[in-house]
């Protein structure tokens, strides 16, 4: 029988709101984020060792400025250099994976779940998760949100206040709510 972690993770409907095990461990990685966003900034290896607890792996030179809220913390994968500004939140019901080199403004969130249309169900609490992509080399301004399903293609800039509702192809320039290809990123230097 399938339990509703496994349905998470395989893009189907589950019940997120009266699952004892999905509470359990959405509490305890929101006690690691707690303890995270007070730490001091001067205590390097604390905040290193709490990260690495709350995301399980922790790439080179990576930085995410407190505060930060997830709701699993170990469906996110990082890239290498990677910086997240201050006040994001992760809704890593499936996997986030932001890749090597983004830049993530502050106050940005990353919402991997989607509720049903049928009023029934949603107040039954049913939704699904899906992944989200950031590929490598991407800038994200602030306050950005990106929705469930949705992939950023290399090299592109998201403007900020952009609310990502479907896939941004590479190299690109997106602005708006809902975010809107204005333009290519000329490769060149000016």
């Amino acid at each position: 029988m399938t339990n509703e972690f496994e349905k998470m993770l395989r893009q189907e409907w589950y019940d997120a709101n009266n699952d004892d095990r999905l509470i359990e461990l959405r509490r305890a990685v929101q006690d690691l984020c707690f303890e995270y966003n007070q730490t001091r900034p001067s205590n390097l290896k604390r905040r290193n060792e709490l990260l690495e607890n709350i995301l399980g792996e922790v790439p080179e030179n990576v930085e995410l400025v407190p505060p930060i809220w997830v709701d699993y913390g170990k469906h996110i994968k990082l890239g290498k250099n990677v910086f997240v500004n201050a006040n994001s939140y992760f809704m890593d019901g499936n996997m986030i994976t932001i890749g090597d080199n983004t830049f993530i403004g502050p106050n940005c969130g990353f919402y991997t779940n989607t509720h049903p249309e049928n009023v029934e169900l949603r107040n039954q609490g049913i939704e699904k998760a899906l992944p989200i992509t950031i590929e490598k080399n991407v800038w994200i301004g602030a306050s950005v949100s990106v929705m469930p399903g949705v992939t950023i293609g290399e090299g592109s800039i998201i403007g900020a206040g952009s609310t990502v509702t479907r896939n941004i192809p590479k190299h690109s320039v997106a602005v708006g709510s809902p975010c809107r290809v204005v333009r290519a990123i000329k490769q060149d230097l000016e």
